[in-house]
């Protein structure tokens, strides 16, 4: 048996409820007319985002009215287990392994708070084996997915069973009706819902997960997260990402190919999370990247938005279905609250 951990499959679920951007635009209208006396430019970054349409748990209409944290967290509940079974049951039918294989599934989301983690109630919906250990992981917002492949791996690596890895985020639940601040608006103009799956494993098909690394800065907890009030979780988060994406990218993805005696110059392929049309700017600045470098990154975020952790998954998917395999090598990367960097090394 080999040592790498490989992609065995990859999956994914949205809900059915589909908008339009110019649908959301004209919501946010609604809600924020009398909030901001520039209101109309500030509707103007609902057509700078790269986004058309979006998937969300509810439809349009029951954003139009406060709800509590408990109702919102209710819905995420339900709907969050559906979509994470759906994606979940694709994946390993792709992956075309007996259930009973599977040694873990690690569980990331954010927009959510169940206690048991919903991971417990997704393993019996699966039907998986009970003693199926569970790896929930909570608040890593938009790097999630990455993190969650580095996880994942490291389990496989560890065990030599092969890992179901579940990331499901519903973005939409967690809005604040009452929340009149600029950051609520320019979330309104980014953020979907939807689940996906990989199945990894030891073995000797699909691409090769060689490394991971992980970065914290200090000091940044203001960048981007959530603040927990009575009305739930309240969005947070800062206009200068895309100079953060800019200044910490370069050594970032440098210092994950050289600690493992790879060259910046040998990099290929290039799956991140997209987290709006500047950030993805901002990646081709700093990795001096061609805009097709970003293609599959791109189309995700016009189909579905960004759905935090999940939407690198995607991208994955998209990716692996449309560039054949050559053996180069490639990084997976995705940035979030913390404020934090997760890369893995592939080879595809």
């Amino acid at each position: 048996m080999t040592s790498d951990c490989r992609v065995l499959a990859v999956a994914t679920a949205a809900p059915r409820h589909t908008v339009t951007q110019s649908e959301v635009r004209a919501f946010a209208g609604r809600l924020f007319a009398r909030d901001f006396g520039d209101v109309d430019r500030l509707l103007a970054a609902f057509d700078n985002t790269g986004i058309e349409r979006r998937q969300f748990a509810c439809p349009l209409a029951w954003y139009e009215a406060p709800r509590g944290f408990a109702e919102k967290n209710r819905v995420y509940c339900d709907v969050a287990l559906e979509l994470a079974t759906n994606a979940a049951e694709a994946a390993l039918a792709r992956a075309e392994l007996p259930r009973s294989e599977i040694g873990a599934v690690v569980f990331v989301s954010t927009t959510g708070v169940r206690t048991p983690s919903l991971d417990g109630a997704l393993l019996q919906r699966l039907d998986l084996p009970r003693s199926t250990a569970r790896v929930p992981i909570w608040g890593l917002g938009c790097a999630g997915g990455v993190a969650g492949l580095a996880r994942a791996a490291d389990l496989v690596r560890g065990t030599g069973r092969p890992v179901l890895l579940v990331a499901v985020e519903l973005c939409s639940t967690t809005f604040v009706h009452g929340d009149r601040s600029k950051s609520n608006l320019i979330a309104t103009a980014l953020f979907g819902d939807g689940a996906a799956a990989v199945v990894l494993g030891a073995c000797d098909r699909g691409p090769a997960l060689l490394a991971a690394r992980s970065e914290l800065l200090d000091d940044t907890e203001d960048v981007m997260g959530w603040s927990l009030e009575d009305d739930g979780l309240r969005v947070r988060f800062a206009k200068h990402i895309p100079a953060i994406v800019r200044d910490v990218v370069p050594a970032f993805v440098r210092g994950l190919a050289e600690a493992h005696g790879r060259d910046r110059a040998a990099l290929r392929h290039f799956v991140v999370h997209p987290g709006g049309a500047k950030v993805l700017q901002a990646y081709e600045r700093a990795l001096d990247l061609a805009e097709y470098d970003l293609e599959a990154s791109r189309a995700v975020l016009a189909r579905y938005g960004n759905m935090s952790s999940v939407t690198v998954l995607f991208v994955l998917e998209q990716f692996l279905a449309s560039v054949a395999p050559t053996g180069a090598l490639g990084v997976l990367l995705g940035l979030g609250p913390g404020f934090s960097a997760e890369g893995v090394l592939m080879r595809w």
